[in-house]
């Protein structure tokens, strides 16, 4: 549990960290873009309302609450979920850094009213007209870590049941 919540940590403070570093440093907020590396990294004001590529957006703040309440519920399954199962340590970080990301986003949504995403990546000719930020990708990350890392033993060997 140590493991996850010292990930969890982390993840949360380095979102907090680039997200108030943009919006109060650079002032992106009313900057609105700043090209980083030409044709690759801009960051880009983006407030998200909604989910993943503002999927679900909406102005009323029932669904702002609605997605906190989200992201905690999801937070606390997965915290739980990894403390009884008796994860190894890649489960335990990757819960970790799932939980910092939704929690990073959650006091985005308590102190903004929506997520603040400011990256876009550009490659090879292709517009992406998307942003994300630091918790997006934690949350991405440690969700495809959940999945790598848990579910059931593989049966040792000569352990299957068959004929004899």
């Amino acid at each position: 549990m140590r493991r996850m919540g010292l990930a969890a940590l982390a993840v949360f403070i380095l979102d907090q960290v680039t997200k108030l570093g943009v919006l109060r440093g650079l002032d992106l907020a009313t900057r609105g873009v700043i090209e980083v590396v030409p044709d690759l990294v801009t960051f880009r004001m983006a407030w998200n309302r909604g989910v993943n590529f503002g999927l679900f957006a909406s102005d009323g703040s029932v669904m702002r609450w609605v997605l906190i309440a989200v992201a905690l519920v999801v937070s606390a399954w997965v915290a739980i979920w990894i403390g009884r199962s008796g994860a190894g340590k890649w489960a335990q970080l990757s819960a970790g850094v799932l939980i910092g990301g939704a929690l990073g986003n959650v006091i985005d949504r308590l102190a903004y009213g929506a997520v603040a995403d400011f990256l876009n990546v550009t490659c090879c000719g292709i517009e992406n007209p998307y942003a994300f930020n630091v918790a997006d990708i934690a949350i991405f990350a440690g969700a495809v870590g959940l999945i790598l890392f848990t579910g059931k033993e593989k049966p040792a060997r000569g352990a299957r049941g068959g004929r004899r």
